[in-house]
C-alpha cells in the first residue's frame, strides 16, 4: 500500500541479458510470421493510459483471446501487471461508487477511472531507464508541455462519441482496464494511427533494446554463442527439422562439430568424414545460422546440377518458413549480380562455374562483404582438372576480397590436409563416424576375403562362395555376380558397380535371365506404375533393357539415360521397389542412394585403374542408416590385379594438388585476366601478391620445379596480351582489360575459345538466317562437345537434304559445303580442305535444330543414332553455353543485335519443352512428363502450382506422394516469391530519391 492508501504496483526493469531464452526469438522471427510491426514495451506514467484505450474495433484477423505478445516483457519483470491493475480498477470502482451517476454524465467523455489508476503507477517506473531513453522522454515531454500550452490546455485524451455517452436503455457491460488494454494493443499493433507521446516513447525504447539485441547477434563472442536453444538458432529451426526430415537428434559428432570454438568465432573450417556421415547437416545448420542470425547471405558450391536441384527443392520449405530466398544457379539459371534485396537474405546454390561467376559479380559490384558464408561439398575436388583450378580461384578471390566471410569446406576423402588448411586458412576436424558399420571384402576366384590393413597381405580369408553354377551359367558370369547379388536382393537392396555404360546393361540383363519367377510378384503392381511412368516419360516408348529387367526389381543407371528416367528409377529404389541397380561410378558422386552390399564389377573405371577416393566414394554406399546394421562391399579381382588392390584398399588418401597450371597453364591464364578485370591486380607484382594466397603457392616447391612462379605469370601475361584480352605490359604500365577481355571473363567463355567465338558471331552479322533458328544454335553450340560426338555421315547428309534452301546456304557460309557431305556419305576421298571441327559442330548443331522443332527426344536419338542421355547434356551444355555467349556479347557494343535473339533461345534451350510447360518446368523436380500432368490438371502457372492445396494435388496427380507434392509447391512458392522480390526490388529502386540529386544552390550556380 501507498501513502494514498492504495494498492501499489511494484515495477522492476530486468536488464536484457537476464530474459528468457525464448524472449530472443523476436527478433528472428520472419517479419511475415510476427503479425503486426509494432513493438509492444509497457506504457510510461507520464502518457495517459486512455490515450491507448480506445474503443475502435479490433483487427478482424486478430481473436481477442489471441495473445500476440506470448511472454516477452522488456520491463517488466512482474508478469501479473494486468490482474494487478484489475485488482487497482476494482477497488477504485468501490471508492467511487457515489460519483459513478455524476461521472457518466460529464460531456468530455474523459475516463476518469483510468487516469486515477494510472496516477497510482508514480514515477518509480523511469527511475533506472538508461540514459539516452531518459533524455528522449525528457524531450518528449517538453514537447509534449508545449503543445499543451498551445491548444489551451487540451488534453490527448480521445472523446468518446457524444451519441454514445448520452444514449438511452441499458449500457453494456465496460470491460475491465486489463482487458481494454489487451484488445487496444491488438489494435495498435494491426493498424497504423495518430500517435500519441506514448507510443513514441513506446516506440523509442522498445527501438533501442531491438539495436541492442541486433547488435548483440552482429558480435557473436565465443562466451556468448547461443542466439536460440538449437545449436543458436530457434527452437522453431528444430521443429521444422523434425517435420522436413524427420531428424530428432544429431549424430555425437555433429554436435562436437557445430560447438567448436572455430566455428563459434567464425573462423574457417574443414571437415572430413565418411561418406553418409551426416556431414551435409552441420553445414545446412550452418547456413540457417548465418542466414537468420547474421543475416547475410551463404554460397552452397555442389559438383554437379542435379545435385544443385535436389539441395533447393530440400531448403525451399525451410525458406518459406523461416523467410530467406533460395536462389538455383545451375545450368543456364541465375541472375549476375544477384538481386540486392533489402529484407530477405539469400542462399545461392551453385555449381562450381557458376559459384565462380557469381562471386565476379559480387566483388565487381562491392557487394562480396554481403556473403557471410561460403559452403564446399566434396572440397577434394580442388584435384579435379579444371573443376578443381575454378574452385581453387573462387575460394581465393573470396579470400582476398573480404575478411568476413567464413568458408566452410567438407569432403569424404582428402589426403594433404595441411596444405588445404594453410590455403584456407583453416581448421580441421575429422572423424571416422560412420551411422552403419562398413566391412570391405574382396573376391578372388570364389574366394572372399575380409579386407585388413593389419595383415601382411591386406588380405584375410572369410569365405568360400557357396552357389551352383551349371556349366552355361559358369560361362555367362565368371565372375559369380549373381551369385553375391542373390545373397541379398531381395530381401535388400544392392549396387553394382560397373567399368563402362555398355556393361551396366549387359550385367543388369545378365542378372535378370537367371533369378526365380517369384521376383515378379514382388510390388509387382508398383513396377508396372514405375513402366507407366518410364513410358511416359518417354514420349510413348520405353528401354528395351528396362522393359525387361524392371518387372524383376532391377535396373541400370548411367548418363546415357535422361535426366527424367535417372530420377525415376532413383525413387523406385529408394523406395525398395527396385532391389538393383548397375550403374557406373558416377553414382558413387552425385545423389546418396545406398545399399545394403556394394559390388565392384571391376578396379577399372574404363581403361583407368580406380583411384583411392573413387574407390572410396563407390564402397561408402555401402549400408543404409536406420535400415541395417552392417554394410558390405566387394570388390572383384582378377590374379594380375591383386597387387594393385592390395594399395587401393589399404593405401592413404592420394595428394590433393593444384590445377591452376593444368594444360599449359590455362587456369592461371583465365586467374590473371578476371584479376585484371575487377582491378583486382594491375601488375605483375600484384598479381603475384594474389598468388601467395593460393593452394598453387603452397604446392609451388612441387608443382614449379621446371618453371619458376614469377616466369610463370610472365609468359601468362604476354600470351594474354598476345591474345589482345589485356594490355599495359611494358614495364611501368598499368595491365588494363581490353573490351574482348572483359568479354571472355565475364561471359565465363574459355580463353581457348573467346577468339573463335568472337571471329563466330562477327561473320554471323553479316548473313544472319533469321527465318530458321538454325543459324543461332550453330553460335551457341558448346565448342568442347564436338570431340564427343562422330558424325554418321549418311544421316548427316540426309538431315541436310530436309532442310530450306536459306538453311543449306548457310552450311555453305559456315564452310561446310554440300559437295563435301556428300562426298562422306557415298564413302569417296575429299581432297578438298575442310575444318573438320566447323563440320562437327554443325552435325551437332542439326541435333538441336531437329530437338527444337521435335521436342520429343527419343525420336531424335533414334535418328541420329545417339544415346538419349548423351542428346540431354548436349541440350543441357548448349543452354548453359548460350548464357555464356549472352554475357558475352553484352559487353561487345557491336553485337547488340544478338541480345534479345540470345536470351529467348536460352530459354528454349534450357527446357526444349512446349512452350505452355516451361513455367511449370521452371519449377525444381518438374520434369517434362509431370509438367504435362499438372497442367492437363489445371495447374497452368506458377501461380496455380504456388497456392495449390498440398492434399489436392497429391490426389488429383497420378503417382504423385504427398511428400513430392510437397516439395514441389514449395519450389513454386519459393521461386514465385523470388521474382516477386526481384520485382518489388526495381520497383523500389526507381522509386528512391537520388543520393546524387543536385541542391537548389548548385541548380542557381549552373
Amino acid at each position: 500500500m501507498n501513502a494514498a492508501g492504495q494498492p501499489g504496483i511494484k515495477i522492476k526493469r530486468v536488464p536484457s541479458r537476464k530474459r528468457s531464452r525464448d524472449s530472443l526469438k523476436s527478433p528472428l522471427t520472419p517479419a511475415g510470421k510476427r503479425g503486426g510491426a509494432t513493438s509492444f514495451l509497457p506504457c510510461p506514467n507520464t502518457c495517459r493510459l486512455s490515450s491507448i484505450m480506445s474503443e475502435g474495433p479490433a483487427a478482424q484477423y486478430c481473436s481477442d483471446s489471441e495473445d500476440l505478445f506470448g511472454d516477452y516483457d522488456s520491463l517488466l519483470e512482474d508478469d501479473s501487471l494486468l490482474a494487478k491493475l484489475d485488482e487497482a480498477e476494482q477497488k477504485e470502482r468501490r471508492l467511487d461508487q457515489s460519483d459513478f451517476t455524476a461521472l457518466r454524465r460529464r460531456q468530455s467523455g474523459e475516463d476518469v477511472l483510468t487516469d486515477s489508476i494510472l496516477d497510482l503507477l508514480g514515477d518509480e517506473v523511469f527511475e533506472d531507464l538508461p540514459t539516452s531513453q531518459q533524455q528522449f522522454k525528457e524531450l518528449v515531454d517538453g514537447t509534449a508541455e508545449r503543445s499543451r500550452l498551445q491548444d489551451g490546455g487540451k488534453t490527448s485524451t480521445p472523446l468518446r462519441d457524444p451519441e454514445r455517452s448520452t444514449e438511452e436503455g441499458t449500457r453494456r457491460p465496460r470491460r475491465s482496464v486489463a482487458d481494454q488494454m489487451k484488445r487496444t494493443m491488438l489494435c495498435n499493433a494491426a493498424s497504423p494511427s495518430s500517435v500519441s507521446c506514448s507510443a513514441v516513447l513506446k516506440e523509442a525504447a522498445v527501438s533501442e533494446e531491438i539495436s541492442v539485441a541486433m547488435r548483440a547477434m552482429e558480435a557473436v563472442r565465443p562466451e556468448t554463442p547461443d542466439l536460440g536453444p538449437f545449436f543458436g538458432l530457434p527452437t522453431r529451426v528444430k521443429e521444422l527439422m523434425f517435420k522436413l526430415r524427420g531428424i530428432k537428434d544429431l549424430y555425437d559428432w555433429q554436435k562436437t562439430c557445430l560447438n567448436l570454438d572455430c566455428v563459434q568465432q567464425r573462423r574457417n573450417l574443414i571437415y572430413s568424414l565418411p561418406t553418409s556421415g551426416g556431414k551435409t547437416l552441420v553445414a545446412e545448420i550452418l547456413v540457417l545460422r548465418e542466414l537468420l542470425c547474421r543475416r547475410k547471405d551463404c554460397l552452397f558450391i555442389l559438383p554437379y546440377i542435379s545435385l544443385v536441384q535436389e539441395k533447393v527443392r530440400g531448403l525451399a520449405s525451410f525458406g518459406l518458413e523461416l523467410d530467406f530466398m533460395v536462389e538455383e544457379y545451375a545450368g543456364s539459371k541465375g541472375r549476375f549480380p544477384p538481386v540486392k534485396r533489402r529484407n530477405n537474405r539469400s542462399v545461392y546454390i551453385a555449381t562450381i562455374e557458376k559459384a565462380h561467376s557469381l562471386v565476379n559479380s559480387l566483388i565487381e559490384t562491392s557487394r562480396v562483404d554481403d556473403l557471410g558464408l561460403v559452403v564446399v561439398d566434396e572440397l577434394h575436388m580442388l584435384g579435379d582438372g579444371s573443376r578443381g583450378a575454378i574452385i581453387e580461384m573462387t575460394l581465393a578471390k573470396v579470400l582476398h576480397a573480404t575478411k568476413s566471410t567464413q568458408i566452410i569446406g567438407m569432403s569424404a576423402t582428402l589426403g594433404n590436409i595441411k596444405d588445404l588448411q594453410a590455403f584456407l586458412r583453416a581448421e580441421n576436424y575429422t572423424n571416422d563416424f560412420r551411422p552403419v558399420q562398413l566391412k570391405e571384402y574382396v573376391k578372388l576366384n570364389d574366394t572372399i576375403y575380409e579386407v585388413d590393413p593389419k595383415e601382411e597381405e591386406c588380405f584375410k580369408f572369410s569365405r568360400l562362395l557357396n552357389f551352383k553354377y551349371s556349366s552355361s551359367m559358369r560361362k555367362m558370369d565368371p565372375d559369380h555376380i549373381i551369385a553375391l547379388v542373390t545373397e541379398v536382393i531381395p530381401a535388400h537392396s544392392c549396387l553394382v558397380f560397373c567399368p563402362t555404360k555398355k556393361n551396366c546393361e549387359n550385367v543388369v540383363g545378365m542378372v535378370c535371365k537367371y533369378l526365380k519367377e517369384e521376383f515378379l510378384q514382388l510390388r509387382r503392381e508398383e513396377k508396372l506404375v514405375l513402366l507407366r511412368e518410364l513410358k511416359a516419360g518417354g514420349g510413348g516408348s520405353v528401354c528395351p533393357v528396362l522393359r525387361k529387367t524392371v518387372p524383376y526389381g532391377l535396373a541400370y543407371h548411367h548418363s546415357g539415360l535422361t535426366s527424367e528416367e535417372r530420377k525415376l528409377l532413383e525413387e523406385a529404389y529408394s523406395n525398395g521397389v527396385l532391389c538393383l541397380l548397375t550403374c557406373t561410378s558416377t553414382l558413387a558422386a552425385g545423389i546418396n542412394l545406398p545399399a545394403r552390399r556394394v559390388i565392384l564389377r571391376s578396379p577399372f573405371v574404363a581403361a583407368d585403374f580406380l583411384k583411392r577416393s573413387q574407390y572410396k566414394q563407390m564402397v561408402g554406399r555401402a549400408g543404409r542408416a536406420g535400415i541395417d546394421s552392417v554394410g558390405e562391399s566387394v570388390l572383384i579381382l582378377q590374379d594380375k590385379d591383386r597387387d594393385k588392390a592390395k594399395t587401393l584398399v589399404c593405401a592413404p588418401m592420394e595428394t590433393c594438388f593444384s590445377n591452376l597450371l593444368l594444360g599449359d597453364g590455362k587456369g592461371l591464364l583465365s586467374l590473371i585476366l578476371s584479376l585484371v578485370g575487377l582491378n583486382i591486380s594491375s601488375s605483375v607484382d600484384r598479381v603475384l601478391d594474389f598468388l601467395c594466397g593460393t593452394l598453387l603457392f603452397v604446392q609451388r616447391q612441387q608443382l614449379c620445379a621446371e618453371t619458376s612462379l614469377p616466369a610463370a605469370v610472365r609468359r601468362c601475361v604476354d600470351l594474354l596480351e598476345s591474345k589482345d584480352l589485356i594490355t599495359g605490359t611494358a614495364p611501368g604500365q598499368q595491365l588494363q582489360i581490353t573490351k574482348l577481355g572483359r568479354a571472355t571473363y565475364k561471359g565465363s567463355v574459355d580463353l581457348i575459345h573467346s577468339g573463335v567465338l568472337y571471329k563466330d558471331l562477327s561473320q554471323g552479322l553479316e548473313g544472319l538466317l533469321l527465318n530458321s533458328c538454325l543459324h543461332l544454335v550453330y553460335l551457341v553450340t558448346p565448342y568442347d562437345m564436338i570431340t564427343q560426338c562422330k558424325p554418321d555421315w549418311m544421316v548427316y547428309f540426309r538431315q541436310f537434304t530436309l532442310l530450306s534452301a536459306a538453311e543449306q546456304k548457310m552450311f555453305a557460309t559456315v564452310g561446310v559445303p554440300e559437295s563435301f557431305i556428300a562426298r562422306k556419305a557415298a564413302g569417296q576421298t575429299v581432297r578438298k580442305t575442310v575444318n573438320m571441327e566447323v563440320v562437327g559442330r554443325m552435325y551437332l548443331a542439326l541435333v538441336l535444330f531437329s530437338l527444337l522443332k521435335e521436342t520429343n527426344l527419343w525420336t531424335v536419338a533414334e535418328r541420329f543414332q545417339l544415346s538419349r542421355g548423351f542428346i540431354q547434356s548436349l541440350l543441357s551444355s548448349s543452354s548453359a553455353f548460350c548464357s555464356c555467349v549472352l554475357h558475352f556479347t553484352e559487353e561487345l557494343e557491336e553485337f547488340w543485335p544478338f541480345r534479345a535473339l540470345l536470351a529467348e533461345l536460352t530459354r528454349r534451350l534450357s527446357y526444349c519443352v512446349a512452350a505452355e510447360l516451361i513455367p511449370l518446368m521452371e519449377v525444381a523436380g518438374v520434369m517434362e512428363s509431370r509438367a504435362k500432368q499438372l497442367y492437363n490438371a489445371g495447374y497452368k502457372t506458377l501461380t496455380h502450382l504456388a497456392n495449390a492445396d498440398v492434399a489436392v494435388l497429391s490426389n488429383t496427380i497420378e503417382h504423385l506422394v504427398k511428400k513430392q507434392a510437397h516439395q514441389i509447391v514449395a519450389s513454386a512458392k519459393m521461386l514465385l516469391n523470388e521474382k516477386a522480390a526481384a520485382l518489388q526490388e526495381e520497383v523500389d529502386e526507381l522509386l528512391t530519391k537520388p543520393s546524387d540529386l543536385p541542391a537548389a544552390e548548385t541548380q542557381r550556380l549552373l
